[in-house]
């Protein structure tokens, strides 16, 4: 991955400072999660600029103001946690594959922030998760968990959303906040340095009253609808504005 390559480079001399803090904060038990967030969050912000990586979030004003909800967003790849990393103003923890929870920086970060790692294959390991997920947003902490399970591999295209991503936030009634991620995929997916821009849209959340009368698949497939129509209208208005040129 050239662009991994490029930021390391380019941020040499303090990315073995940023690397022992993280291990630091994730071994910790005097600092926070939120506490956590927000120092990563500043790494990821220097690791997105060296990398030549802007981030461009919408909607803002969309994430609920009470703590205790879960983003929903569409999975392009790797670089998908760190748009959010970068653009969220509140801190929040994630659920990702049990295949990559040993990966080099990406466990200090998901131990600093108390995240979670799911075997889609075992199904009882999956559901305490969901349980545990569940009860971390009852008393007040944010996650984000892909609701595809793996990433689309066809661009801002979208597969197929899982219904038992969504058990967790029936069980806690909380806030559900559909999120579309745009060109995520194109920092660690191509094989260019050139700069790139990724855009995510927080789109207005789904609340309990809202959802409570319909099954997880019927959860799964409105929030998919909602990103895709996200995606779609900023595609039509980008190509409006070249064919206006």
């Amino acid at each position: 991955m050239r662009r991994i390559v490029l930021m390391v480079a380019r941020l040499f001399l303090k990315a073995p400072y940023y690397l022992l803090r993280i291990l630091w904060f994730s071994k910790s038990s005097k600092k926070t999660y939120e506490e956590s967030f927000f120092y990563i969050k500043k790494v990821t912000k220097a690791a997105n600029k060296a990398g030549r990586v802007k981030i461009e979030s919408y909607g803002l004003e969309n994430i609920p103001k009470e703590e205790g909800f879960i983003f929903f967003p569409n999975h392009q790849g790797m670089f998908d946690v760190l748009v959010f990393l970068d653009s969220s103003p509140v801190p929040f923890a994630f659920v990702m594959k049990k295949e990559v929870r040993n990966t080099i920086l990406l466990k200090q970060v998901a131990d600093a922030l108390g995240s979670l790692s799911i075997d889609r294959e075992d199904i009882r390991q999956s559901m305490t998760v969901i349980q545990t997920m569940a009860e971390e947003v009852k008393k007040g902490k944010n996650f984000l968990i892909f609701p595809e399970g793996t990433r689309s591999k066809k661009g801002n295209r979208l597969i197929d959303f899982k219904g038992g991503s969504f058990k967790s936030a029936v069980k806690a009634r909380c806030p559900i906040v559909p999120c579309a991620l745009i060109d995520s995929f194109k920092p660690f997916d191509e094989k260019t340095i050139r700069p790139v821009t990724v855009k995510l849209f927080y789109l207005p959340p789904l609340y309990y009253e809202e959802y409570k009368g319909l099954k997880t698949v019927e959860i799964a497939e409105t929030v998919k609808k909602r990103i895709e129509t996200a995606i779609t209208e900023y595609e039509d208005e980008l190509h409006k504005k070249v064919i206006d040129k």
